[in-house]
């Protein structure tokens, strides 16, 4: 299939603002009659149905947590990028345009992703109309600092809690547009099918979480907002909520599967401790603005790091990027860590962590204020006792979640970090209109592919699911429901809702029929080592088709063997679980399919086969400029389409920090 990115023609600079002048739009009157789903109402899912309900189209939200509060985009703690170029470091528009590709390892798309730097500002103006308690400086402007992969200060911030702020804005804004009755609200719900008729999306099929009842929905468009397939793992710093299913049944009814072996390995993660655990904690990547990572030079060094001095220390991605030093892109941060510890320098009593240190900044900050307040005769205590007040200022909600997790001050001793599962950049195909490959389906934030390529630069996906929701799908639906306003009425006693409902209700019955002697958690977790050690932070052709063959089997034994207590008509949340494991094990073949497919190593997706002499991830341009769009055929049976990658306005280089 021929996949055509709607990309409109002209400079890239124009692209967007002639679009936008040109595209077809809704009367007023004529949005009142048009039903439009949104399924997941994070900071992408809140923000279109706020802007859609202020437009004046009928929504319905969807989300299976008990509060659009809760969804997962509270834990983007460290920022959101902006272009606004308040610190007049050299930032533009282009600037966070090229950082973005170039971050991403030049394959994303162009257009998409200087539209996203393009509306960044607006964003920016947007939340703080909404009150979202952007960090200031002493003069009363919004504060900035940096994060990885650029050489400026873009990021602004609320504390170390800014996914939390900004969803509480676009929170209240989702609020205002229920109590109008703009918007219906459907909390513990989780939707479970696309319905498809004549090749249009026309609806969803529900379930209550809480009675297990089956419901119909229709609807002219249908828009999925549902995060991202991390916890495909199983380990992630992902809520455990956080599936791929809404994706998953809507890639099996035609919505293509794009990049799915793009995963992003976050490096500042708090270290595995257990076989208990069933999730892992993020550490935000705005620490590594003050924070100086380091090993002992010395292999398996047990001394406790306050006893290293400071000529025994290896700040190894100082020494190894000077450039951009502590400041890399993530990937190319958690592959150095991965690297040390693989050699043997690693801390801690697993030996499979680094040093995150706080010490430098303290004191470099304690001497600022010393100078601020124009003390004199000041003891060095003194001096940290003021840098400690500084940095618990910008990061000490951060600071207490660390201590509280691992029972240690680091205020008084440096984190241990490791990588984790974090983000996945792969998603549902979309054009540039930010529709999928079915007609009337959407797909907006992590959810989607567009605007990352094989890694996303830290504080980008607020950034991402704010625009597309507040500011890219407010037009760009318009262009596909200008038409539908023909189709009048959709009614839930159409034979494809009856079809999918059935099809529903015969996989829940499936699931607790089973009666196996094996839980969902014992497949989860064996699929998630699986993808661990095969397709995780590196991988090989060998390691890559004996997963593919174990997921097989695993898939087997899972719909022979699982074990689903209780009953599909009422709060069962094994149920639920099995219906995502099932998901996440036909996801998890297609990612490593896709891995084995791709033989280059680009951003998050590192071949050991693809590699430098330095151990730096080598791309291949001449064959694998391109998206790779999965069409599904049956499980475990997919078909590939491409669509090409081409750059205009930015010369593809290797892609250095040093």
């Amino acid at each position: 299939m021929e996949l055509n990115s709607k990309i409109p023609a002209g400079p890239v600079e124009t692209k967007w603002t002639k679009y936008k002048s040109s595209v077809k739009l809704v009367n007023p009157a004529n949005k009142r009659n048009l039903d439009i789903i949104i399924v997941g109402t994070g900071l992408a899912g809140a923000s279109a149905a706020a802007s859609l309900g202020e437009l004046g189209y009928k929504v319905k939200a969807f989300c299976f947590q008990d509060s659009p509060r809760r969804a997962h985009s509270i834990a983007a703690q460290g920022g959101i990028n902006a272009a606004k170029n308040y610190q007049n470091d050299g930032d533009s528009t282009y600037r966070l345009f090229y950082d973005t590709i170039k971050g991403g390892d030049y394959r994303a798309r162009e257009a998409n992703v200087y539209r996203l730097a393009e509306v960044s500002s607006n964003i920016i103006d947007q939340c703080v109309a909404q009150g979202v308690p952007f960090a200031r400086e002493y003069g009363g402007l919004l504060s900035n600092r940096s994060f990885g992969g650029t050489q400026v200060q873009r990021t602004f911030y609320a504390a170390g809690q800014t996914g939390q702020q900004l969803l509480l804005g676009a929170y209240s804004a989702l609020e205002r547009q229920v109590a109008l009755g703009n918007v219906e609200m459907h909390t513990r719900h989780e939707m479970l099918d696309v319905v498809v008729i004549d090749g249009k999306t026309r609806g969803i099929i529900a379930r209550n979480l809480i009675t297990g009842e089956i419901e119909r929905h229709a609807g002219h468009a249908v828009l999925l907002c549902t995060g991202g397939y991390g916890n495909v793992f199983y380990l992630s710093t992902n809520a455990m909520g956080s599936n791929v299913t809404a994706a998953w049944k809507a890639h099996k009814k035609g919505a293509f599967f794009a990049n799915p072996c793009f995963t992003q390995i976050h490096p500042t993660c708090i270290p595995v401790s257990g076989d208990h655990q069933s999730k892992l904690t993020l550490m935000s990547e705005s620490l590594r603005n003050d924070g100086r990572i380091w090993v002992p030079k010395k292999q398996n060094d047990d001394r406790k790091p306050i006893d290293i001095p400071e000529e025994e220390r290896d700040y190894y991605l100082e020494r190894r990027y000077p450039a951009f030093g502590n400041l890399v892109p993530r990937d190319v941060a958690s592959r150095a860590a991965k690297e040390r510890c693989d050699a043997g320098y690693g801390v801690g009593t697993s030996k499979m962590a680094v040093y995150l240190d706080y010490a430098a900044a303290i004191e470099r900050y304690g001497k600022i204020e010393v100078g601020k307040k124009g003390l004199s005769n000041i003891s060095k205590e003194e001096i940290i006792a003021l840098g400690k007040d500084v940095v618990k200022e910008k990061y000490g909600n951060l600071f207490d979640m660390y201590a509280k997790i691992t029972g240690e001050n680091p205020y008084e001793t440096p984190m241990r970090i490791y990588p984790a599962v974090h983000y996945t950049m792969g998603g549902l195909w979309v054009d540039y209109e930010l529709k999928t490959t079915v007609d009337g389906l959407y797909a907006l934030g992590e959810a989607n592919f567009s605007d990352h390529g094989a890694n996303r630069l830290g504080a980008s996906a607020l950034m991402q699911g704010l625009a597309d929701g507040y500011f890219v799908i407010p037009y760009t639906i318009g262009n596909y429901l200008a038409d539908e306003i023909r189709t009048g009425h959709i009614s839930t006693d159409h034979p494809a809702f009856l079809q999918a409902e059935n099809e529903v209700k015969e996989t829940l019955n499936k699931f607790v029929n089973c009666k196996g002697n094996k839980s969902v958690d014992y497949f989860h977790k064996a699929l998630g080592k699986i993808m661990w050690n095969d397709c995780g932070m590196a991988r090989n052709k060998e390691g890559l088709e004996k997963a593919i063959k174990e997921i097989k089997a695993l898939r087997t034994e899972f719909w022979n063997n699982v074990m689903v207590p209780g009953t599909v008509d009422e709060f069962n949340v094994e149920l639920e679980k099995a219906g995502r494991v099932a998901d996440f094990i036909e996801l998890g073949e297609l990612m490593c399919k896709d891995a084995l497919d791709r033989n280059e190593s680009c951003g998050g997706h590192f071949r050991e086969e693809s590699q430098t002499e330095e151990g730096e991830a080598e791309r291949n341009d001449e064959i694998y400029s391109y998206v790779a769009a999965w069409k599904y055929i049956n499980a475990g049976e997919s078909e590939l389409n491409k669509e090409p990658l081409i750059y205009e306005n930015i010369k593809i280089a290797a892609r250095s920090y040093k």
